[in-house]
């Protein structure tokens, strides 16, 4: 027994566990008050803390501030060239735009195929059994609608006057499977392609646009409108995009697949369109819009 008293490292150890077994079993409690030892651990550490964390947090911010600076350096760079082009545009467009005026004006012409005039109007009416065929709105003969014109909203064709009652109007949606519902359309671009809007195909919610010539390169993305060439559309009502395009069977003209523009599905307000210029009697025959 004296030698084990004798022993001062193995007294110190077991002193040591009785001291940290109390300690621990203090701590378990519910209290409303931390000991001193606890409160001195918790303040030590924290002081620890707080000497490495504002180092570490300045040096994070200053690190991210660098990298704020470069994308705000990159992001002005992009701007300031979007601006320059934008500037070289708008001289160009302002250009053409004289050009435009001096060529009418020696021409003597004052109407041109995309001038038209406008009708607002308010959708009344839209049957369940037929909401990708028609839908009626409330201006008709008294207001100067007719049968044919086109019918618009903010972002593109959603189709044309079927049929024109006093008060009302009947409107017939290009997504209307009617294969005899045909429009003059053309493909937007540096070659411009013409072709026949006729169709529509439900399940990919795409307008179908046939004859377009094969030797014409047409591709995904490209604008369709309408090309003025059936006698009583305003020449480019903006009618969607390139989606797929697939030649026929014999390889001599393409079918392309176009998203709308607008949305035809949720329909609240339009616009009535009433072309300008007149077709005149002596042009050779052109695609009747039925």
């Amino acid at each position: 027994m004296p030698q084990f008293f004798s022993n001062k490292k193995l007294i110190l150890l077991l002193a040591s566990i009785i001291l940290l077994v109390a300690l621990i079993g203090l701590s378990m409690r519910d209290r409303d008050k931390l000991t001193w030892p606890e409160q001195l651990m918790k303040d030590s550490v924290g002081w620890v803390q707080s000497i490495f964390t504002k180092p570490a947090d300045y040096v994070a911010g200053f690190f991210e501030n660098v990298r704020d600076i470069n994308r705000v350096y990159e992001e002005n760079k992009r701007l300031k060239k979007q601006l320059d082009e934008y500037a070289s545009l708008s001289v160009k467009v302002s250009e053409l735009t004289l050009e435009n005026e001096d060529l009418r004006e020696q021409a003597n012409i004052d109407e041109t195929l995309r001038e038209y005039k406008v009708r607002n109007a308010l959708v009344i009416a839209r049957s369940p059994e037929e909401w990708h065929q028609f839908l009626t709105i409330d201006k008709g003969q008294k207001d100067g609608i007719e049968k044919n014109m086109a019918v618009i909203t903010n972002k593109g064709l959603i189709g044309k006057v079927k049929d024109v009652s006093q008060f009302s109007s009947t409107v017939q949606l290009i997504s209307d499977i009617d294969r005899a519902n045909r429009i003059s359309a053309v493909v937007e671009g540096n070659d411009r392609a013409f072709g026949l809007i006729e169709g529509y195909q439900t399940e990919k919610k795409a307008i179908v646009m046939t004859k377009i010539p094969s030797d014409v390169e047409i591709k995904k993305g490209q604008i369709v409108a309408t090309s003025g060439l059936g006698g009583t559309f305003p020449r480019g009502l903006v009618i969607g995009k390139i989606k797929k395009v697939t030649p026929d069977d014999y390889g001599l003209t393409q079918t392309a697949l176009i998203e709308p523009a607008a949305d035809l599905y949720d329909v609240d307000h339009v616009m009535v369109t009433e072309r300008i210029a007149q077709t005149i009697g002596n042009e050779p025959e052109q695609v009747e819009e039925e």
